[in-house]
């Protein structure tokens, strides 16, 4: 009995020590991948701040023109909503944290009347929402591990059309921010119609450090915001996908080396029970052998 037990657990302690491996890979790639996806992250910044800071300049031009295609509708009744997750597991909470915002922003927006379209990245998405009774209007697969501006210009495409065409009167993103290494947000933000660029009225003007001047822009500023709204769509769009990369990466090395470290204890305990179980083998074949021996030498003596 104790020697079929020795084989079980050797069975699976060799099992647990296969796991590991496959999570030790899997960590390390995913830790190669954050330091990319950071660098790809940093690359975009500029590209944000200067289609931010043209938006600013546009609005300051033309207020009235910029209020009827900028701001954020009141009680809209045809609403859009983007999901950005990932096309894997094995990442934490990364997916989940994503999807149940999403459903609980869709279900407050159905209570409210409002007519929801649903689109998603990523392939967890679709068979979340499946379950649940949810429509997914379209789906994007394959682009969140390393998505490309054309990958964001596609999605965009997807989610502006309604608009253009007046389906929808608001369209929302529903995403993880990548704020550092160690912390990842999901945030809902509004996508179209643009939101209103912050500015900060209390603030002190900055002081000139060179030549001033002043913005021209031509065409007009209505023909320039309806150029501008769908490239700030895509920017917005691409900066989402590649700071999902990252979290998902990052997420993903936390919860492979956390499953390594589990794998590493579980092995210590196996390892500790076989050995108990060997020496349990060991000192009933010798209290046997002692018992046979006394036994003989008994019958020897009568």
């Amino acid at each position: 009995m104790a020697g079929g037990q020795e084989r079980v657990l050797r069975r699976r302690i060799r099992s647990v020590q296969s796991t590991r491996k496959i999570t030790k890979a899997m960590e390390l790639i995913a830790a190669s991948r954050i330091v990319r996806a950071q660098a790809r992250i940093a690359a975009n910044r500029p590209y944000r701040v200067g289609m931010e800071k043209v938006l600013r300049q546009v609005v300051s031009e033309d207020p009235l023109v910029a209020a009827k295609m900028l701001g954020t509708p009141d009680a809209p009744q045809r609403v859009g909503v983007l999901a950005i997750v990932g096309d894997r597991g094995l990442a934490g909470s990364y997916n989940s944290g994503v999807l149940r915002a999403t459903e609980r922003l869709v279900s407050e927006h159905v209570r409210n009347g409002a007519d929801v379209t649903l689109w998603t990245v990523g392939k967890k998405g679709p068979g979340y929402f499946r379950y649940r009774g949810v429509e997914v209007a379209h789906s994007f697969a394959g682009i969140a591990d390393r998505p490309e501006f054309a990958d964001a210009r596609a999605v965009a495409a997807a989610v502006s059309a309604p608009f253009a065409s007046g389906e929808i009167e608001v369209a929302q993103m529903v995403s993880t921010r990548f704020i550092s290494a160690g912390t990842q947000r999901v945030t809902t933000q509004q996508l179209l119609p643009l939101p209103l660029p912050e500015t900060d009225e209390d603030a002190p003007a900055p002081a000139p450090t060179g030549a001033t001047g002043y913005t021209e822009f031509e065409p007009d500023v209505e023909t320039l915001l309806a150029k501008l709204a769908p490239r700030a769509t895509e920017a917005e769009i691409f900066a989402a996908l590649l700071e999902g990369s990252a979290s998902f990466f990052t997420a993903q090395q936390r919860a492979m080396a956390a499953a390594t470290e589990n794998a590493d204890e579980l092995v210590r305990t196996l390892t500790r029970v076989m050995n108990r179980a060997r020496q349990d083998s060991i000192t009933t074949e010798i209290m046997e052998i002692v018992g046979g021996a006394e036994a003989l030498r008994q019958s020897k003596g009568a």
